[in-house]
């Protein structure tokens, strides 16, 4: 059994869909699971939505008839006959509003897996009839039926023995009937049934704990570039190829901020040596980079950049020194609030971190220390990471920008710059 992974860009719109299905066809005949994220930027605009109506902004109401449109009109261009599935999309969206309309707002993490869980619901449901409809055996298996976690919203706690029993089951069933089983990434469930989500950009890390429950000959990710590039080639041209990679190479490329796969990926898929392909949508005969057991002698630099940062520096309000117990609140605080810090930096009177720059946690966070502590915060900034450095990268990228935080290991150099 092999598990895909088909992205947003890769069913971003009809033609993608049937990109998808093209590749899908040469596997015809084989026991696949495969796990589609939302169409597009359809959970930005999910986000966009439910700021809005926070907000109580009635924008929010034009922005759901928008994306309605979209989805009906990759319908209409997926199906000779699409009534029945624009029903579907229709009830889908009716469900958006009533969800928005009742939930309590003062769980807030709460209702953002609500809302924007509808964005895998509405492309399996589109996706999965097409794949029928294009001679393709296919049954639909809601991910939040199977994978089970805590009570942790937004960045849910996998709970892997129950999420295992659970998609074993569930999947020898629906092979019976089907040689393609079509899930959601990113979305599960807790025990009482609500929807929680892995985390953003989460699919990824879905098809691995169905590749680890199930004990899956490979994970296949299907994305717009060839594989795994030392850097973004928007940013960097003349990025190049990965070929292979380590587990612990490619793991410390995602804790660092490499997006093309989601951090908590690798861990499940190294455990039981299933090998991990990022391979071409846009050109499926290519190879791409697998990630496996293996030694490498020497291994290119990779440039890792991440936007929207924020530079967080906290002094103690008496003078005195930072201490391990200051740093210990600090770190509680973190864990309570589900952020991860990207770098961080201590003198004898302060501790700094760079953070992704999250207004829903990073408010509450910091409030929740303003009685212990002096606090200074920059946003809008950039983080560069350089793993297995060289120095002549170092000036070439920084130009003229401002620094505001730097530190270089053996093999990594990172840097907090003014964007």
């Amino acid at each position: 059994m092999q598990v895909f992974k088909f992205g947003g860009a890769s069913i971003k719109d009809a033609a993608a869909i049937k990109n998808m299905t093209n590749i899908l066809t040469h596997y015809k005949g084989q026991k696949l699971v495969v796990v589609v994220s939302a169409m597009g930027k359809t959970t930005n605009k999910l986000e966009a939505i439910l700021k809005n109506f926070l907000q109580s902004d009635d924008r929010y109401k034009d922005l759901i008839e928008s994306l309605y449109i979209e989805h009906k009109l990759i319908a209409d261009a997926l199906f000779q006959h699409p009534q029945a599935i624009t029903d579907n999309i229709a009830e889908l969206f009716d469900d958006l509003k009533s969800t928005l309309l009742n939930i309590e707002k003062d769980d807030i993490n709460k209702l953002y897996d609500q809302i924007i869980s509808y964005g895998e619901r509405l492309s399996s449901t589109i996706i999965s009839q097409h794949l029928l409809n294009s001679s393709l055996p296919t049954v639909r298996l809601n991910a939040f039926d199977v994978i089970k976690t805590d009570d942790t919203y937004r960045e849910g706690v996998v709970n892997w023995s129950t999420s295992q029993e659970l998609i074993v089951q569930k999947v020898e069933e629906y092979h019976k009937s089907a040689d393609i089983i079509l899930t959601q990434g990113f979305i599960g469930s807790n025990s009482s049934g609500n929807i929680t989500t892995l985390g953003r950009e989460g699919s990824d890390f879905t098809a691995a704990i169905y590749a680890y429950c199930l004990n899956a000959k490979s994970v296949t990710i299907w994305k717009d570039v060839p594989g795994i590039l030392n850097a973004d080639p928007k940013k960097i041209p003349g990025a190049t190829l990965y070929h292979e990679l380590s587990y612990q190479e490619a793991a410390e490329m995602t804790y660092y901020g490499a997006s093309v796969i989601h951090p908590k990926t690798i861990k499940p898929l190294a455990n039981k040596s299933i090998p991990l392909n990022v391979r071409s949508f846009t050109n499926p005969e290519a190879k791409g980079t697998v990630i496996h057991d293996c030694d490498i002698a020497h291994i290119e630099p990779c440039i890792i950049m991440k936007e929207n940062q924020c530079l967080i520096t906290f002094r103690v309000t008496d003078f005195t020194f930072i201490s391990e117990g200051n740093i210990s609140k600090i770190f509680a605080a973190l864990s309570s609030h589900h952020i991860k810090i990207n770098m961080m930096q201590n003198s004898a009177i302060s501790f700094s971190i760079c953070v992704n720059d999250d207004d829903y946690k990073l408010t509450p966070f910091i409030k929740s220390l303003k009685s212990d502590f002096d606090i200074l915060y920059n946003n809008k900034l950039s983080l560069i990471t350089i793993k297995n450095y060289q120095e002549g990268l170092i000036g070439s990228l920084k130009g003229e920008r401002k620094v505001y935080l730097e530190q270089r290991t053996r093999k990594n150099y990172q840097m907090v710059l003014g964007m």
